[in-house]
């Protein structure tokens, strides 16, 4: 997507203020520490990731957030890799990534994960719909025709003790406010949806132990709403979610979310949305909030994390 525009202004802070506000809000919002029996995922759209210029502290900060976790899904990574090596550089050297290959608005699709606890398995790879199968990717008072993805998602296999899990992080098509626009979106989850079906379904499935996760730009998770309908159409299942907490910085939308076959669901202890954006950068917020959500989109992001605890 579209760079957001560089604020005007400086601004310096304290980094080490900061991170105590961060770990004062991760206690508040009950994520847990890690440990060796349960497992914490979390999902994060960080805005232009190697497109926009962000400094060091910034990264740092990034990354103190990224740590908390045993395995992170990171959305919107340009084909500049400079954004993600410099979260990487700024992390414990027992953090690993992968990622993908560019596909549509010159994005890549990550995973940063502790190597300590987490291996890496063999399959790792693209999600493509064959030709042969869009005509299956419909929904009934749809007029639009799926055509594949804008976007790829991107899985990754993992093992944690001897738990294996299939990882799919998504960032669906937007577009506009157009109804094709809206439609295209949501043949897009559905095709997501009856991926993780057919593989829960197949005998030579690597691993039934599926988990998408991602911006699925899910305007609310309402009755009516079509992506809603469409990610929960084949088994997918959501964790209970906050009414208070949304995952944009204006949290008036749930585009970001978690779900998962109906075998993890007895497994999720906890799960939550953390909100950065209310301990960061305070003096500007009070100061002028209009260039404290410039700024914060710019240098962190206008997404929030999404993380979950699973006990394994």
């Amino acid at each position: 997507m579209p760079s957001f525009r560089k604020p005007k202004f400086s601004y310096n802070f304290n980094l080490n203020e900061e991170i105590q506000n961060l770990l004062k809000q991760k206690v508040k919002r009950e994520i847990p520490k890690k440990n060796d029996t349960h497992l914490l995922i979390a999902t994060w759209n960080i805005a232009n990731l190697g497109l926009q210029k962000r400094w060091e502290n910034h990264y740092q900060i990034i990354a103190e957030i990224i740590s908390w976790f045993d395995i992170i899904a990171v959305q919107e990574v340009n084909n500049n890799l400079l954004g993600l090596k410099a979260i990487e550089s700024e992390l414990p050297s027992h953090y690993s990534l992968i990622f993908s290959d560019k596909s549509g608005n010159q994005e890549r699709f990550a995973f940063i994960y502790d190597n300590r606890n987490v291996k890496l398995l063999e399959l790792i790879g693209e999600i493509a719909i064959p030709p042969k199968e869009f005509k299956h990717i419909k929904i009934k008072g749809l007029n639009t025709k799926f055509n594949g993805f804008d976007r790829s998602p991107y899985l990754c296999s993992f093992q944690w003790n001897n738990f294996t899990l299939l990882l799919i992080s998504v960032h669906s098509y937007y577009g506009g406010k157009k109804k094709s626009d809206l439609e295209r979106r949501a043949l897009e989850t559905y095709a997501i949806a009856r991926y993780a079906y057919l593989k829960r379904k197949s005998k030579h499935a690597f691993s039934k132990n599926i988990i998408t996760l991602g911006d699925f730009n899910l305007p609310k998770i309402k009755k009516g709403d079509i992506i809603y309908k469409a990610l929960l159409s084949k088994g997918l299942q959501l964790p209970t979610h906050s009414t208070k907490i949304y995952s944009n910085i204006t949290n008036d939308k749930q585009y970001d979310q978690i779900a998962f076959l109906p075998a993890i669901k007895s497994k999720v202890v906890n799960n939550g949305v953390f909100d950065f954006d209310n301990v960061l950068f305070s003096d500007l917020w009070k100061k002028d909030s209009k260039n404290f959500r410039a700024y914060l989109r710019y240098y962190v992001s206008d997404h929030r994390p999404l993380w979950m605890q699973l006990k394994l």
